[in-house]
């Protein structure tokens, strides 16, 4: 406490601070020299506490004793802050300003450090400033938030840690158990297969010997038969060559009759459908199930970065249409698409993983909840934003591509088999054999015919283009459709009696995130 009357009493009035060259005036208050110097220039010439005016060309005058006494109580290296520093002070008390010596009590959020009281006038006069005790609260109250937040975060990891380590080892477990049932099944079939085959081996060796013993016994009977023959011969031209005519006469009445004719062969017993029984109907199945239309289709390795793939049979086919830069720069924004089954006619089948459409004299049965009454397809996906571009392969003539909204009626009306272009909400391109029309709005315009039978489409739904491009022998613009699309828009195709369509793929083709995966149905 003393010390603290002590500061007080060597404090400067101007700065608040330990006076530094104390200067007296006349009327007996002190003041640092600078700072009574500098208020003297912006004021009256008077000292700052009694107003007592100052002499003109006087000069304060230094106060020797005080100046002896600041420079005995001033720390020096190593000593504390202020007046009650020293090796005695109290540990607990507050720390000092290293510039001015005054207790550190408040905090400047400006600069983000502790300032003292002449801190504030000098240095943060126009900061934003506040008590430490004030401060340090509500620092720990938002480091408290903090910490319970990463607390929470923290359980909710562990928590999911262990929900993650039980699914591994649950898919681990799954697995091997899997793994094991899986290798027993292929033991068993490898075994009843191997069973299978070695029967199948033996009752084709029984049934070739038994045929073979029929095919010896009938050549047996064919040598004595034809030695028989021979002995005949043999008998009848001696006595053809006997020139007595009693002896001649003799021996014909005694000569036997020749032998009988043998007859039909009977043929060896082989019948290749009657050896394999029902192995025929079990390789049948197996085949079947190895060579089945909806397995995927084989990508040769050459193949991967040479274009779009069609699949025309069993197998996926790389494309042989000569490249150009357009179709090279098409290819950029180039989208695997598929079939909904769920749209499809009666009379329309779907094969090779959706990715072709025939259509059949004989429906297929019942129609499917939402599926088109007109002999029409769409696709899974819809676009909505940027840019698609897709190639489609037609059997033949009479196929109509193009692109609808969702509000495409899928209920047949009046006596046309589709309704692509017919109204306002889709744009078709219907090929024929002699020409191709472009319909929108039930108009048509029609365009000279298609030479080839692939045909891409790009759609550009920022600017509002649907174009249509010949492959076949060469990249060529058929038709574009200029609009406001303002919904989004589902590929459609119609196609009639015995044609095919198939949409060709292109690997590693993905679909932006300006699409949809699944298309709502139509009305």
């Amino acid at each position: 406490m003393a010390a603290l009357q002590l500061e007080d009493k060597l404090t400067c009035a101007i700065c608040l601070g330990l006076y530094q060259d104390p200067a007296t005036l006349p009327c007996g208050h002190n003041f640092c020299k600078a700072c009574i110097q500098n208020c003297w220039r912006s004021c009256q010439k008077e000292c700052p506490e009694c107003r007592q005016p100052f002499p003109d060309g006087a000069e304060p005058c230094r106060n020797v004793a005080l100046s002896d006494l600041l420079e005995m109580l001033r720390p020096g290296p190593g000593a504390g802050a202020g007046p009650g520093a020293g090796p005695g002070a109290d540990p607990g008390a507050r720390a000092r300003c290293p510039h001015h010596g005054r207790p550190l009590e408040l905090f400047c959020r400006t600069e983000g450090r502790c300032v003292c009281s002449v801190c504030t006038v000098q240095d943060c006069g126009l900061h934003e400033r506040a008590l430490l005790e004030a401060e340090r609260r509500e620092r720990e109250a938002q480091l408290r938030a903090k910490l319970e937040i990463t607390q929470q975060q923290a359980t909710q990891a562990k928590a999911q840690l262990q929900e993650l380590q039980q699914q591994s080892s649950q898919i681990q477990s799954a697995a091997c158990t899997l793994a094991s049932v899986v290798s027993g099944k292929f033991s068993c079939l490898l075994q009843a297969l191997e069973m299978r085959r070695a029967s199948a081996l033996k009752g084709i060796e029984t049934s070739k010997t038994q045929a073979l013993t029929q095919a010896r016994e009938e050549e047996q009977r064919l040598h004595n038969h034809l030695e028989a023959l021979a002995q005949y011969g043999h008998r009848v031209q001696g006595l053809l060559e006997q020139v007595d005519d009693q002896t001649f006469l003799q021996e014909s009445q005694l000569l036997f009759e020749p032998p009988e004719p043998l007859g039909p062969l009977t043929p060896p017993q082989w019948d290749e459908d009657q050896q394999l029984g029902d192995l025929k109907e079990l390789l049948s199945l197996l085949c079947g199930l190895l060579l089945e239309e909806g397995n995927p289709p084989r990508v040769p390795a050459k193949a991967a970065n040479s274009g779009p793939m069609e699949v025309p049979g069993p197998l996926a086919l790389v494309s042989s249409t000569p490249m150009c830069p357009l179709r090279r720069k098409l290819w950029q924004n180039y989208r695997n698409l598929t079939f909904d089954p769920d749209s499809a006619n009666r009379h329309l089948r779907l094969s090779h993983q959706n990715q072709q459409v025939k259509h059949h004299r004989q429906p297929r049965g019942p129609a499917r909840p939402g599926s088109f009454e007109l002999w029409q397809v769409q696709c899974s996906q819809s676009f909505q934003a940027g840019r698609h571009y897709w190639e489609v392969r037609a059997s033949g003539h009479s196929v109509t591509l193009g692109v609808a909204y969702p509000e495409l009626t899928r209920h047949k009306q009046g006596t046309h088999t589709d309704n692509i272009g017919r109204g306002p909400s889709s744009w078709g391109l219907c090929v024929q054999e002699d020409s191709i029309q472009a319909w929108h709005e039930g108009a048509a315009q029609r365009l000279p015919s298609l030479s080839g039978r692939l045909v891409g489409m790009d759609l550009d739904l920022t600017s509002g283009c649907l174009t249509f491009y010949s492959l076949e022998p060469q990249t060529k613009l058929l038709h574009t459709f200029h609009a406001l699309f303002s919904r989004p828009l589902c590929p459609v195709f119609w196609l009639l009696e015995g044609r095919t369509l198939t949409l060709c793929h292109q690997p590693g083709a993905k679909l932006p995130p300006g699409s949809q995966g699944e298309t709502s149905g139509f009305n």
